[in-house]
């Protein structure tokens, strides 16, 4: 039986087999199926859900780490950690697409009439939104995603210490300062003052003050990135540079 073996979500790069050299980087909930990250790469990549395969990469390396290679088990049962590349291989059918149709102004009415569309080609494939059970289950995945964050940001309060830990940045230390929902963003964000001024702001964004800090002293990253803990201030040798 497959078990999560590591924390709740996962930060990783994603590539294809298309031969791009362009990564993009996404964060998944790692109690979610294998066959539930494919349909989620399967919006991203073009690929298709059905027939896909998923390679994971060490962390900058072509050293293959393993094959997701059963829809049923859960991510997190992988050994797979921050930083790593999930590699998508497929025939990338989306690729076939027709692109020569002339462009009109259409009403929505009218273009859903039209044959030889992007919509079209989708809807005859029920592929991306138009395959209703795999909506069903990436709806499923973000509902389980959002409680996921809304139970980790409960064990977080004002005053803790803790480490931010965001993929392709250093570890940083700080404290918490503010623990909710921000203006104009979607989920729930950790507003920290680092200890040393390696943050982007001074408890502000947009104009809008969540919490005092120096400049430069202050950040919000999210949940998943904070961890709680006896986190001291590091003491630094002012003669080393």
């Amino acid at each position: 039986m497959y078990q999560v073996l590591t924390s709740d979500f996962v930060n990783v790069m994603i590539s294809t087999s298309l031969g791009s050299d362009v990564s993009s980087q996404r964060k998944f909930l790692k109690s979610i199926t294998v066959g539930d990250l494919k349909a989620k790469l399967e919006l991203i990549t073009g690929g298709g859900a059905g027939t896909m395969k998923i390679q994971v990469y060490e962390k900058d390396s072509e050293k293959l780490v393993c094959n997701l290679d059963h829809d049923d088990a859960l991510l997190g049962s992988f050994p797979i950690d921050d930083g790593m590349r999930l590699h998508v291989v497929d025939s990338f059918v989306l690729r076939s697409i027709p692109t020569d149709v002339e462009k009109f102004d259409l009403t929505p009415e009218e273009y859903a009439k039209k044959t030889g569309t992007v919509r079209d080609f989708l809807e005859r494939n029920k592929l991306g939104k138009y395959n209703e059970e795999e909506q069903k289950k990436i709806a499923e995945a973000k509902r389980a995603e959002k409680e996921a964050e809304e139970r980790a940001a409960k064990e977080i309060n004002v005053g803790n210490r803790c480490e931010v830990k965001v993929a392709g940045a250093p570890v940083r230390r700080a404290t918490v300062m503010f623990v909710g929902e921000m203006e104009g963003k979607n989920g729930l964000w950790v507003g920290v003052k680092y200890d040393e001024p390696l943050g982007k702001n001074d408890g502000s964004v947009d104009g809008k003050k969540y919490f005092e800090c120096p400049p430069k002293y202050g950040g919000f990253t999210r949940v998943v990135n904070v961890t709680v803990g006896d986190f001291p201030e590091e003491e630094f040798d002012l003669d080393e540079i």
